[in-house]
């Protein structure tokens, strides 16, 4: 049975990795996918989620929509000195930011029509464990937790669910350019690999697997809650 059909899902970030697995998925399951991404491609709506003006249009063409995911992030490495005041803004603006203005130019609607999930990408490298070289990667995904559950304790009586996915390292294109920009692939991705305890790197499609769990009447009960899924790493 398709466990998402008849609803109408956002996807962010959904070119590549998670949010094209995610997307993909969604569709499989019977819901009906707006895929969006700052990247012109065919079947993505194009759409900059640092721009207010663009998420207030997206709002007003949908007025229904029952599944937000946030997807959409970026990664930068470094440690505290090596982060610039521009660096700690970009990373803020598009990691928090953009899903705090997704959520609220959405939920009036969501609510409206009965509730709804909302599913933010956080990660383990936030409040869950301290990374190295992720520092402000991991403070805005902290503060990604934060309004997840903060949404969650504000809209329960409306029915509208948020949850986080808290990912370890996950295959992508995004996580192949970083391991390039290193100047020493194999080392890097042999380091990855190296510190997750089942000696591998998680598929895109594996978290895919996890927000179609929360996105579905499958997860009714569910909200405010942070889901790791990092192979056992945190837990070392």
């Amino acid at each position: 049975m398709a466990r998402l059909k008849g609803l109408t899902a956002l996807v962010t970030g959904a070119a590549q990795g998670i949010g094209e697995a995610s997307a993909a998925r969604f569709r499989e399951e019977g819901a009906e996918v707006i895929a969006t991404d700052i990247q012109a491609r065919p079947g993505l709506t194009d759409l900059d989620i640092t721009q207010p003006a663009q998420i207030a249009d997206l709002a007003r063409q949908f007025d229904k929509i029952d599944v937000i995911f946030n997807c959409a992030g970026f990664v930068h490495s470094g440690t505290i000195v090596d982060c610039e005041d521009s660096d700690w803004d970009f990373s803020f603006d598009l990691n928090v930011k953009s899903m705090f203005r997704l959520c609220r130019s959405f939920l009036p609607s969501m609510i409206k029509n009965g509730g709804g999930s909302i599913i933010n990408m956080a990660s383990v490298a936030s409040s869950i464990i301290g990374v190295p070289n992720r520092c402000v990667y991991g403070a805005s995904k902290a503060a990604v937790i934060g309004l997840t559950k903060s949404i969650a304790a504000d809209f329960a009586r409306e029915q509208i669910r948020c949850n986080a996915i808290c990912p370890g390292t996950v295959q992508s294109p995004s996580l192949e350019g970083r391991l390039r920009a290193t100047g020493d692939y194999e080392t890097a991705r042999r380091a990855f690999i190296e510190r997750q305890p089942m000696g591998r790197i998680a598929e895109a499609v594996e978290i895919a697997e996890l927000a179609v769990y929360l996105a579905s009447p499958e997860s009714a009960f569910v909200s405010g809650q942070n889901f790791i899924i990092d192979g056992g790493w945190s837990n070392v």
